[in-house]
């Protein structure tokens, strides 16, 4: 597989909310594989998919020696400046962002995308899938309900042909 020296493009890997809803115009999208990282729901979100009274729960990617995270890259314009401090804002809550290779069809790229590390003060420990249902059931915050959330993951994974067990499991409580 080749290495682009230079796309003359921002890369943005999408894996939770930035898959079925981006906000910001952009040149492609193209499925892309994460190595070594693995989608997690340990992270609570009172400020979007939750209150702080009653936080969601929302994906991060969690470090995963052999697993691969199938999402999407959006290319942009550079520099890109605005639309990284509003993605910045979006991505708050404990979120930070990082830079990482991310393969696609066209070879690997440099992709920025928002984590949510162990720590942060809305990490939160992993639970049993049907506790998981059960609490995102209940969640509803500005950006919407927290069930609706997991469905447009599941969605939108099944639009790029990628199979994620736990997020088809947890759609599959929650329909």
């Amino acid at each position: 597989m080749r290495t682009p020296t230079s796309t003359n493009r921002l890369a943005i890997f999408a894996y939770g909310s930035l898959l079925f809803r981006p906000g910001f115009s952009y040149l492609d999208r193209v499925r892309a594989i994460a190595h070594g990282r693995a989608r997690s729901f340990s992270q609570a979100s009172p400020d979007h998919r939750g209150t702080p009274d009653l936080p969601g729960r929302v994906l991060t990617l969690v470090d995963a020696p052999g697993a691969a995270t199938v999402g999407a890259v959006y290319l942009v314009e550079p520099p890109a400046a605005e639309l990284l401090a509003e993605l910045d804002h979006r991505e708050r809550a404990g979120y930070r962002r990082i830079t990482l290779e991310v393969e696609t069809t066209e070879g690997t790229l440099s992709a920025v995308t928002w984590i949510a590390e162990p720590g942060n003060e809305h990490h939160v420990d992993p639970l049993p899938l049907a506790e998981l249902a059960r609490l995102i059931r209940t969640a509803t915050g500005p950006s919407g309900r927290n069930d609706e959330y997991v469905l447009k993951v599941a969605g939108a994974l099944d639009e790029l042909e990628a199979d994620d067990p736990m997020i088809s499991a947890l759609a599959a409580l929650l329909r």
